[in-house]
């Protein structure tokens, strides 16, 4: 089985925006994509938000969203 671990950027919606999601990119193991979040939380607007950083593994291959949608 492969995995890859994705790293994201995420901020909740508030009253006065829209959920802000960042993808950031696609890394060979977890300590790889926390090698790029302590890179990154140094810099504009992610160093407000240095704990809105999340990795995530999946495996390649599968898919990991299968139920469809509904549109509101």
């Amino acid at each position: 089985m492969s995995t890859v671990f994705i790293l994201q950027h995420e901020r909740p919606e508030t009253h006065d925006r829209m959920e802000d999601v960042k993808f950031i990119g696609a890394y060979s193991s977890r300590a790889c994509a926390q090698e790029a979040v302590e890179r990154l939380r140094l810099q504009p607007g992610f160093r407000d938000y240095p704990d809105d950083f999340t990795i995530d593994e999946y495996e390649i291959d599968k898919d990991h969203w299968a139920e469809g949608f509904i549109v509101l």
